[in-house]
């Protein structure tokens, strides 16, 4: 197996668009479509010893699961992903693997640094990703949230970027993406104090967007997939990149990107569709074309 994210993991890595298939393959990686919610992909990191730490291994099994996960896109498959940890490791993720970190010098870094990486590989997926954080979120757990499209936090989770107490900063997108999600005065406060703020905290910053106590965590995650997945596939994946180029692009060239990606709808059949049965007043039945 490489170190780099998204490598092979046995023989016939990506070859599988079984989402399920894949995950069976795998160690630390779950996968159950449509056990909660018609087409919504709960993904699961499962390496409870290292409470999820994120090493080469669990990086490229989840790049193959998302992979398969990206193949079923479209009006019968896979339209939103729930990312989450196991409840017994206690975390999302708590980080990652320190030990793999130790062992490497510069032009090994330099490798496993290359992009794209399984941040990138979530953030970039056709379909939407809730991140479900049921616990610890630090170092690259919090960059892994970040790259996800909303974050729903339970009200015992920690966050934070811990990396500078290493002497390091942030490698997988936090100095990007936190000073994008909670300004960077707070982003610089996190990581040059390596400090753990709790999920109301994570909360009143923007660094999350929901938080909920055992009565209302999963209903609302899942809720908020089902109100996703009820949507056409395709103005889904439109809206997404849209969303995603504001904090890439300047105001008049996201404004020209997000007219492109309008005017192309109409040539979906998912556009007449949801029109039609808005004029009738009925429920669209998505073609995710």
């Amino acid at each position: 197996m490489s170190d780099r994210d998204g490598a092979a993991v046995g023989d016939d890595a990506g070859d599988d668009a079984d989402p399920e298939g894949v995950a069976a393959d795998c160690e630390f990686v779950d996968c159950a479509v449509g056990d909660r919610v018609d087409g919504v992909a709960t993904v699961t990191l499962s390496r409870p010893e290292a409470r999820n730490a994120l090493n080469a291994q669990l990086r490229g099994e989840l790049t193959r699961v998302l992979d398969a996960v990206e193949a079923t896109h479209g009006s019968d498959g896979v339209r939103v992903v729930v990312l989450t940890g196991a409840d017994e490791a206690r975390a999302f993720v708590a980080g990652a693997d320190v030990t793999e970190l130790r062992e490497r010098g510069v032009t090994e870094q330099r490798r496993a640094s290359e992009r794209p990486r399984v941040y990138e590989r979530v953030a970039d997926l056709r379909q939407p990703v809730i991140a479900r954080i049921n616990g610890h979120a630090l170092g690259g757990g919090c960059e892994l949230a970040q790259a996800c499209d909303v974050r729903i936090a339970h009200e015992r989770a920690k966050l934070g970027q811990p990396e500078i107490n290493l002497g390091l900063i942030p490698g997988g997108g936090g100095t990007q993406r936190l000073v994008r999600l909670v300004g960077e005065g707070q982003a610089m406060k996190l990581i040059c104090s390596g400090e753990v703020i709790d999920a109301h905290e994570a909360d009143d910053i923007g660094l999350v967007d929901e938080v909920h106590g055992d009565g209302a965590f999963d209903d609302r995650a899942y809720d908020l997939a089902a109100s996703m997945a009820d949507k056409s596939p395709v103005a889904l994946e439109h809206a997404k990149k849209a969303v995603r180029a504001a904090s890439r692009m300047g105001l008049d060239e996201g404004l020209d990107y997000e007219s492109e990606l309008f005017v192309g709808l109409f040539a979906t059949r998912d556009k007449d569709e949801g029109i039609d049965a808005f004029l009738e007043d009925r429920e669209p039945e998505w073609e995710g074309r």
